[in-house]
């Protein structure tokens, strides 16, 4: 399967801003590209690359005063093939879980592991270790969150998310990630391109994804709250421990994202 996916994001700003950004796609993801994943910057920006402590590819810029459009778009080989559901995946004891895994199982700063510990046990201690108790979290979470694009707020923890019941997918990827570090099970963020490839589409504009990824069995699976339900064509394009490691863009001043469009689609044969 091919896929066409990119953005085009508006910056304004009042004075020369430096910024941190990640919107580039996964190293992982790179040798299935079909055409060049190039971020291009109107007017022309200096820009240059690292690598962050997650492997992610990151860039720096500084935007200049007024509209800075930053966009890319490219084509991509998808497999095509829904999500894994590893049904018999089975759940590390912490000592025998690799040392890279570890800072997975630690709280930070938008799942809060201390304020949702006793009700993660209270809620999962009874289900089997494993999958069969990912599984029970993601129901739970996809069940207790009220999807409202409108009520989206940045600040929201997945102790707010909680409370609250209401979110977006990175509200219910924070509390099913809080939840599975409270059982033990390590859980990262996830950020990328998913359209509506093999399901009916959603009516509106697209937006970025996020969703989790656990450690089971000796490999990493995605866990989707928001969904909860196997998709087709996740383009990666970072992984960190919650949404503040994996910001398509951090400002160090003032600036207002003015303009946002994103495109995932299959590209007929």
């Amino acid at each position: 399967m091919q896929i066409k996916a990119g953005y085009r994001l508006g910056y304004e700003c009042s004075q020369p801003t430096p910024m941190l950004l990640c919107l580039n796609i996964h190293p992982s993801r790179r040798h299935d590209l079909l055409t060049p994943q190039t971020l291009v910057y109107s007017p022309a920006v200096e820009a240059w690359d690292y690598t962050d402590g997650f492997d992610n590819v990151c860039t720096r810029i500084t935007a200049p005063v007024g509209r800075l459009t930053i966009s890319t778009e490219f084509e991509i080989h998808d497999s095509g093939l829904r999500d894994v559901v590893p049904l018999d995946a089975t759940q590390h004891d912490i000592r025998d879980l690799p040392d890279e895994t570890l800072v997975y199982l630690l709280g930070s700063r938008y799942c809060e592991t201390d304020k949702l510990s006793q009700i993660a046990w209270s809620l999962f201690a009874h289900t089997q270790p494993g999958w069969p108790r990912v599984q029970a979290i993601l129901d739970y979470v996809h069940n207790h969150i009220r999807f409202d694009y409108m009520r989206a707020d940045r600040t929201r923890t997945a102790f707010g998310g909680y409370t609250e019941r209401v979110g977006v997918c990175r509200d219910y990827t924070h509390l099913a990630i809080a939840f599975f570090r409270a059982m033990n099970i390590p859980a990262r963020y996830c950020t990328g391109y998913l359209g509506d490839i093999g399901n009916v589409p959603v009516p509106g504009p697209m937006d970025f994804s996020a969703w989790a990824e656990v450690y089971l069995g000796g490999h990493w699976y995605t866990a989707d709250a928001r969904n909860n339900v196997p998709r087709i064509g996740r383009i990666l394009m970072a992984i960190g421990r919650d949404a503040t490691d994996v910001a398509l863009s951090t400002e160090f001043g003032p600036a207002v994202l003015a303009e946002f469009f994103v495109i995932a689609e299959e590209v007929a044969s």
